[in-house]
């Protein structure tokens, strides 16, 4: 009798552990699912860049992925501080590149489309063919890096202009003062490049093709987002903050409103 009273108080406590140690095979797969399919807002933003510039085919056109996430950063930033009014476009101009090259990207990022790749011109003072020195200071010829908002459009000596607000204090905010503007220059051209081995230079103004300079400025006339990228260790600028981006939600796309934070 004893020995059968112990045989059942064995299984029962064999019965016992097991219950206790027993956890849920979906329960902890559902769990671990859960955890690892919910993205953070930096992971959200990037993937978001990413799909931006996959369809809009960026990388065939020579933006690289780095220049146009370092863009879209300020750009979020920018729209963040309320300063833009035109919230679909953005401009992005890469100095680090041979003014041999198409180195102007206008991109919609409503429709995640490239807008124009063309040429763009760098100052005088900033180098030959690459632009290696940049400045806010007036006289200097050289082109300024850093944020931008493209504003009004007036006529001047080079015709229908653009005028360019800098936005990062201490690289650019002279620009205004400066006179530095989108405008059209012959020297922009293929033939130029032909003839002398590299586009011409400006004053410090990001001049383009007269063949796209109407485009150019009816495309980002009206407070859009300018940016100018070069080779400058000493660059900072508030607008590349990631603090904005622990906000991000996936973008929602209407006609009237702009990407959303």
């Amino acid at each position: 009798m004893r020995k059968h009273f112990w045989w059942i108080g064995c299984v029962s406590l064999v019965l016992f552990i097991s219950v206790i140690g027993f956890k849920p095979v979906n329960a902890t797969r559902t769990t671990a699912a859960y955890k690892t399919t919910i993205p953070t807002a930096k992971e959200l933003f990037a993937q978001y860049v990413s799909t931006v510039y996959q369809t809009a085919r960026l990388q065939e056109t020579g933006l690289t992925f780095e220049v146009f996430q370092k863009a879209l950063t300020g750009y979020f930033n920018i729209k963040s501080a309320n300063k833009l009014q035109n919230g679909s476009v953005i401009t992005v101009v890469d100095f680090t590149k041979s003014s041999r090259e198409k180195r102007m990207w206008i991109i919609d990022l409503f429709n995640k489309h490239l807008l124009l790749n063309t040429w763009v011109a760098h100052g005088q003072g900033s180098g030959d063919d690459m632009a290696t020195n940049f400045s806010d200071t007036n006289e200097s010829h050289q082109s300024s890096l850093g944020f931008f908002l493209a504003d009004d459009v007036y006529v001047g000596k080079h015709g229908r202009s653009l005028r360019l607000d800098g936005l990062d204090a201490g690289f650019n905010t002279s620009a205004r003062a400066r006179g530095i503007v989108v405008h059209a220059a012959d020297y922009v051209s293929e033939s130029n490049i032909a003839r002398v081995g590299r586009l011409g230079r400006s004053f410090g103004c990001p001049a383009v093709s007269p063949e796209v300079v109407s485009q150019v400025i009816n495309t980002i006339k009206g407070k859009t987002v300018f940016f100018i990228n070069g080779n400058n260790p000493s660059y900072n600028s508030k607008y590349l903050s990631e603090n904005v981006l622990a906000n991000f939600t996936s973008p929602e796309v209407t006609t009237t409103d702009s990407v959303r934070l």
